[in-house]
């Protein structure tokens, strides 16, 4: 896939001692009722167990520490603690080239994750999705990147997505992409695209709905329907998802 030249736009190379609350945010909002897809982690803020900045890396730890997610007003019972950061109402962008250099877990029940949601009011999937990464314990060094819109996702079992074997996902960094256009959603590892969808299905938005700001979302989930089908063994605990940076090109004028 061809890759972009000159600087970014926008970066994050983590390279301070915490993290720059000027580019993201924690995301709390689903811990006392319980995340989707039959997650178990609690996601925490500003908790450094769960998410620090060491070497000019960012890692976000998935735990097995109940007893210290007790006192929290929005613990929801979970047994298990993550953190989640977004760049919802910070940055978000439409179309351009975007590169996260990444190395993931492969523990059964991890779900480390780099996508993208839009900005506004949308119920899911009619906004659209871009899932740049995704990886899960149940299918180890098997990376999956896949679209979601209100005419293509995986609950109507009509969504697009590719999948990519990748020996060395858990124990090297490696460069994922995602080269965003009108007409195309390109992802690769590497240099070297995985999965291309064109924008040649009709529907209008319904097919296509990737043409408006998108924000950026990591996070590292843990059990659940896919990470974990044959439930959550605690003693794979603790588990990191290390990314060394995110950067974001704009769109060739």
């Amino acid at each position: 896939m061809p890759l972009p030249t000159g600087a970014p736009a926008w970066r994050d190379e983590f390279s301070g001692k915490t993290l720059d609350r000027t580019k993201w945010s924690f995301d709390t909002s689903r811990n006392a009722q319980g995340w989707y897809n039959g997650e178990l982690q609690y996601y925490a803020a500003d908790r450094r167990e769960n998410l620090r900045l060491e070497n000019g890396v960012l890692i976000i730890e998935a735990r097995n520490d109940p007893a210290a997610l007790k006192s929290r007003p929005d613990y929801g019972k979970q047994q298990y603690s993550a953190a989640k950061i977004t760049t919802q109402g910070k940055a978000s962008w439409t179309y351009g080239f975007y590169e996260i250099r990444a190395k993931v877990p492969c523990a059964y029940g991890t779900w480390p994750a780099v996508w993208m949601m839009p900005e506004g009011s949308y119920p899911w999937p009619k906004g659209g999705e871009i899932d740049i990464l995704e990886h899960v314990g149940s299918k180890p060094r098997v990376l999956h990147a896949n679209l979601h819109t209100e005419l293509f996702n995986h609950a109507i079992k009509t969504g697009r997505g590719a999948e990519r074997t990748l020996e060395t996902a858990c124990s090297a960094f490696h460069n994922y992409q995602l080269d965003w256009r009108p007409d195309a959603i390109t992802v690769g590892v590497d240099g070297r695209a995985f999965m291309r969808v064109k924008n040649d299905q009709p529907g209008g938005h319904g097919a296509w709905p990737f043409d408006k700001p998108f924000y950026m979302i990591l996070n590292l989930a843990i059990g659940g329907d896919w990470a974990a089908p044959k439930g959550m063994d605690p003693k794979v605990l603790p588990q990191r998802f290390e990314v060394d940076y995110v950067r974001v090109w704009s769109a060739a004028k």
